[in-house]
C-alpha cells in the first residue's frame, strides 16, 4: 500500500468524524454559545497534552475574532494562576476522556469562583460533563491512528467545533472584516483597511517647490536633491504645476528647449490633487495607479500645499490593492 492511500484513508476517517459530528451539534453547542456571550470577561481554555495544544489555537482564534480568550495550562493554574480567572470569565475545559486528572482537580476550583465551565469531552457523563455547565459531544467513532491510541480524528473534530465556535459567534454578533482587521493590524487587510493616507504625508517643507520662475537648470538642482523624481512649482503661493523626470524628458525633446527658460514652460499645469490626507493608504495608492503618477498632493481648497504623497512610501509599508474588488 502506497504512503497516498494511507493519507487518503486518514482523511476519510476523520472526514467522516466531522460529519457524523454535524447530527450531534443541537443544545449543548448552544448554551455553550449563550454563555459566552452572557460574559463580560474573557473565555479562558483549559487542556492538556494534545487537548492543550488544541485548546491553544482555539483561543488564538476566537481571541481574533471578537471573543477575548487566552489559553491557560491546568498545571499552571493549580500553582496561583487560577487569579487569572475573574468572576466576569467562562472557562472551556477540553478532555476526550473527560476524565484527565489535571482538569478534574482544577474545575471544582474554577466553579468556587461561580464561574461557568464549557466542556468538550466525549461524553456529557463523564466526570468532565457532569461538571459542566454545558457540553459539547467531541466523540467519535474511531481514530485514524492504526493503533487506535494517538489523538487524531478526536483533535481534529475538537479543532473543528472550536472553529464553529468562534464563526457562530462572529455571526451572531456581526462581527465584520473591519473588525477582523482591528486585531490583525500587521496583515494584509489591517494596512488596507487602517492605514491613513495622512501616515505617509510628506510635509511641505520637507517637499521640492520652487517658484514659477525659476530656470529650468535650477528647478532640476532642487528636483535631483529632493530624490522625489517631482518637482512643485508655486505661482502666487499657490500650487502651480509639478515638473517630474517624464516632463524633463520630453522637455529635451523640444525644438526650443532651453536650460534658462522658466520651469513653468516645461510644468505640468493643474496636476491632479486631494484637499485632505484623511483617506485609507490603499485608496491614496489606488488614486496613484490610475492617475499613473508618482506623487500625490495635499492642497487646501485655495490651492496652498500643504504636503504630498509618494508612491515609494505606500508600497515599502506594504499597502496592497485590494483584488477581490
Amino acid at each position: 500500500m502506497e504512503a497516498a492511500e494511507f493519507a487518503r484513508e486518514t482523511l476519510e476517517i476523520e472526514a467522516q468524524a466531522l460529519l457524523d459530528s454535524k447530527a450531534r451539534v443541537g443544545e449543548g453547542f448552544n448554551k455553550a454559545v449563550e454563555i459566552i456571550l452572557g460574559i463580560a470577561g474573557k473565555l479562558i481554555v483549559v487542556g492538556v497534552g494534545k487537548s492543550g495544544h488544541i485548546g491553544s489555537k482555539i483561543a488564538a482564534t476566537l481571541a481574533s475574532t471578537g471573543t477575548p480568550s487566552f489559553f491557560l495550562h491546568p498545571a499552571e493554574a493549580m500553582h496561583g494562576d487560577l487569579g487569572m480567572i475573574g468572576k466576569d470569565d467562562a472557562v472551556l475545559a477540553i478532555s476526550y476522556s473527560g476524565a484527565s486528572e489535571e482538569l478534574t482537580k482544577l474545575v471544582p476550583h474554577i466553579k468556587n469562583f461561580g464561574v461557568p465551565v464549557i466542556a468538550m469531552s466525549r461524553s456529557k457523563q463523564s466526570q468532565l460533563g457532569k461538571m459542566s455547565d454545558a457540553h459539547i459531544d467531541i466523540s467519535v467513532a474511531k481514530e485514524a491512528c492504526p493503533l487506535g491510541i494517538a489523538p487524531t480524528s478526536s483533535t481534529t473534530l475538537t479543532l473543528a467545533l472550536g472553529d464553529a465556535l468562534a464563526v457562530a459567534l462572529m455571526r451572531i454578533r456581526g462581527f465584520k472584516r473591519e473588525d477582523f482587521a482591528r486585531f490583525h493590524p500587521a496583515g494584509s487587510l489591517g494596512r488596507r483597511l487602517y492605514l491613513k493616507a495622512e501616515h505617509f504625508l510628506i510635509p511641505r517643507e520637507q517637499l521640492p517647490i520652487v517658484s514659477t520662475d525659476t530656470p529650468l537648470k535650477d528647478a532640476i538642482v532642487v528636483m535631483s536633491e529632493g530624490k522625489l523624481g517631482n518637482l512643485l512649482v508655486e505661482g502666487s503661493g499657490k500650487l502651480a504645476g509639478v515638473f517630474s523626470d517624464g516632463d524633463l524628458r520630453r522637455s529635451l525633446m523640444r525644438d526650443d528647449f532651453d536650460f534658462n527658460a522658466p520651469v513653468a514652460e516645461y510644468m505640468t499645469k493643474s496636476p491632479f490633487t486631494i484637499e485632505s490626507s484623511d483617506i485609507l493608504a490603499v485608496d491614496a495608492l489606488e488614486l496613484i495607479e490610475s492617475r499613473r503618477i508618482q506623487l500625490l498632493i495635499v492642497t487646501e481648497s485655495n490651492g496652498q500645499i500643504v504636503g504630498a504623497i509618494h508612491i515609494h512610501d505606500l508600497i515599502a509599508a506594504g499597502v496592497e490593492r485590494d483584488e477581490t474588488k
